[in-house]
């Protein structure tokens, strides 16, 4: 069972966008998905309170404060939502039950360095090697100076940037429905599935 967790101590990123997304993708292939939240701000467990029942089933399950649970049988796809600052005993569980991390990352130098502690963690984590990693430039625009700062600084890491999300309020308007760009009509946001093409054959892969 894949499970793919969304991780990055800092917060305000987009995390959540970047999860419940990720977790409509996979709805939208057919999967069994189940969305853990572990943020204490449970953005993710309201979005799916919002989601419309005639959308794709998202499941979701009980996830204590201090311990990340299995997910429940009859799950095949895994996204989990982590808090900002993780670290400790809660990263190394949510690496040992990952087989992917993806970090959103925006193209900030204040975004860049109160990362780069985190991105070190991962690749020096005892389970980096069973887990892929990769990492989305969020708000973005990928022809801007600051999309290739942030290309060269995760070049050093020897880490893969998956894709760049634009800055756009298709994600404000379809979230508040409990929709993701996978939800829709693909004409409606043409640009924006282009952006996430990269990041979904990443997740199949």
């Amino acid at each position: 069972m894949p499970v793919v967790a969304v991780a990055n101590p800092k917060g305000g990123v987009g995390k959540s966008t970047l999860a419940t997304n990720i977790a409509g993708y996979f709805a939208s292939r057919g999967h069994a998905v189940m969305l853990g939240d572990v943020d204490r701000q449970q953005s993710s467990r309201l979005w799916l309170g919002l989601r419309l029942p005639t959308a794709r089933p998202i499941s979701t399950w009980e996830i204590s404060a201090e311990l990340i649970a299995k997910p429940p049988k009859g799950s095949t796809h895994v996204v989990l939502d982590t808090p900002a600052g993780l670290h400790g005993k809660r990263f190394n569980e949510i690496m040992k039950m990952a087989h992917k991390v993806i970090v959103p990352l925006q193209p900030s130098v204040f975004d860049i360095f109160a990362t780069r502690d985190f991105l070190d963690q991962l690749v020096e984590n005892k389970h980096y090697g069973k887990v892929q990693i990769g990492v989305v430039g969020m708000r973005v625009d990928a022809r801007t100076i600051a999309a290739d700062k942030l290309q060269e600084f995760v070049a050093t890491l020897g880490l893969p940037v998956l894709g760049y999300l634009r800055d756009t309020q298709n994600y404000v308007h379809l979230a508040a429905h409990g929709l993701t760009m996978f939800d829709v009509t693909p004409g409606r946001v043409e640009k924006d599935l282009a952006q996430w093409q990269a990041v979904c054959e990443w997740l199949d892969s």
